[in-house]
C-alpha cells in the first residue's frame, strides 16, 4: 500500500446561510486554510493521531465515539465498516482551519478523512458522493445538526451558487435530489473578502439546533425568515456576475439582520460585525456559528477595515480565496 495524503478547505457563506439546511440556496467561498488527513502502512491495527491525542485499535468496539478530535477518524472508520482487526494503517489529521469557529472546520477534517479512505478503500467514489457520504457520517454517525454547504464546499472548493432544494428534510433519502453546485470564480472575483474570528469557539449544531425545532414546528416567524433569506443568494448570484458589489453588501446585511432577530447571532459577532460597517465595509455577516464564531465581510479597503476590526477585539484576520477542494494524492 502507498501512502495517502488527502487535503480539504474549510468555507465562509456569503449570503443565503443558513437556509442550506431548509432546502434554500447558498453562496459560499472556500478558505485558504485547509484540514488534511494521511494514511500509511505499517503497525498493527489501525493507530489514530490528531496533534498529542493518540490512540491504536485493534478491535471495532474501540471505534466508539469518546468525545475528542480523534471521533472524527472514528466515525468514518465506522461508516466504511473498517475492521481494525485486519487492518494495518497509520491515520494522522492536522488543520489549519480555526476549529470551531463556523467555517467548517470539522467538516472539512472529515472530508479529508473520506477522501483518503475512499482511495485507500478503492471506491472511486464521485464529488457528489463524496460530499453526500460525508454529512451521512456527520449527521448519522456524529448526531449534528447540519445543513449540506459545509460537506459541499470542502469537497468542491472554490466560489460557489448552491441549490439544495428538495433536501429540506436532511434524511438524505435515496430519492432525494442532489445539490447543484454553480461555480462562480470563474466569473468574476468580488473586490475583497476577509474574515475577522471573535476567538468565541462554538459548535454550529448547537446554534442549529433551536431554529430548526422552530420550523420544523411551522414556527411563521421563522419560516418566513428563512423564506426570505432563501431569495438573497440568488439576487446575490446576479450581483456578482454582474459586479454589483454595493448590492451584493447590501445582501450580506439584510441576510445577517434577519439571523439576528432569530437569535443566531452575539454580542462579539455584533460588535466587529458593526466595526466592519463603521470602517466602510460594503456589507457584513456572520460567516458560521452564530454566538462566537467568525464575522465575513465585503471590503474595498482592506487595510481600513481590518485595524477597524482588530481594535474591535478580532482575534485573527483570514483572507478566504476561492481555493481547490477536496484533493487525493496518492505517494
Amino acid at each position: 500500500m502507498n501512502s495517502i495524503r488527502a487535503h480539504a478547505p474549510g468555507r465562509c457563506g456569503i449570503v443565503g446561510n443558513p437556509t442550506d439546511m431548509y432546502g434554500g440556496s447558498v453562496i459560499s467561498c472556500s478558505t485558504q486554510e485547509r484540514a488534511e488527513c494521511r494514511i500509511s502502512p505499517g503497525g498493527s491495527g489501525i493507530t489514530l493521531v490528531n496533534g498529542e491525542i493518540s490512540q491504536t485499535i485493534t478491535d471495532a468496539a474501540q471505534l466508539k465515539l469518546c468525545g475528542d478530535m480523534l471521533d472524527i477518524a472514528r466515525s468514518a472508520l465506522q461508516f466504511f465498516d473498517v475492521d481494525p482487526a485486519r487492518t494495518n494503517m497509520r491515520l494522522e489529521t492536522a488543520t489549519t482551519i480555526p476549529m470551531r469557529a463556523g467555517l467548517a472546520g470539522s467538516t472539512a477534517l472529515l472530508a479529508a478523512i473520506v477522501g483518503a479512505l475512499d482511495a485507500y478503500l478503492g471506491l472511486n467514489q464521485n464529488s457528489y458522493l463524496l460530499a453526500e457520504n460525508t454529512r451521512r457520517i456527520e449527521s448519522g454517525v456524529m448526531g449534528i445538526v447540519c445543513g449540506h454547504q459545509d460537506q459541499h464546499m470542502a469537497v468542491f472548493g472554490g466560489l460557489n451558487f448552491m441549490n439544495f432544494a428538495g433536501k429540506e428534510s436532511l434524511k438524505q433519502s435515496k430519492d432525494e435530489p442532489l445539490a447543484t453546485i454553480e461555480p462562480l470564480c470563474n466569473r468574476c472575483t468580488p473586490p475583497q473578502l476577509l474574515l475577522a474570528h471573535t476567538g468565541i469557539q462554538h459548535h454550529s449544531g448547537t446554534v442549529h439546533k433551536s431554529p430548526r425545532e422552530r420550523w420544523l414546528a411551522g414556527d411563521p416567524d421563522v419560516r418566513a425568515a428563512y423564506a426570505r433569506i432563501a431569495q438573497l443568494a440568488p439576487a446575490g448570484k446576479r450581483a456578482i456576475i454582474e459586479g454589483n458589489w454595493h448590492y451584493l453588501g447590501e445582501l450580506m446585511n439584510e441576510n445577517h439582520e434577519i439571523v439576528a432577530r432569530l437569535g443566531g447571532s452575539g454580542e462579539a459577532n455584533d460588535r466587529l460585525i458593526q466595526a466592519a460597517r463603521n470602517a466602510g465595509a460594503l456589507g457584513a455577516k456572520l460567516a458560521g456559528a452564530g454566538g462566537g464564531g467568525t464575522i465575513i465581510a465585503l471590503v474595498e479597503d482592506f487595510q481600513g477595515v481590518t485595524a477597524a476590526l482588530t481594535a474591535a477585539g478580532a482575534e485573527q484576520i483570514l483572507v478566504p480565496l476561492p481555493q481547490p477542494g477536496l484533493t487525493v494524492e496518492i505517494q
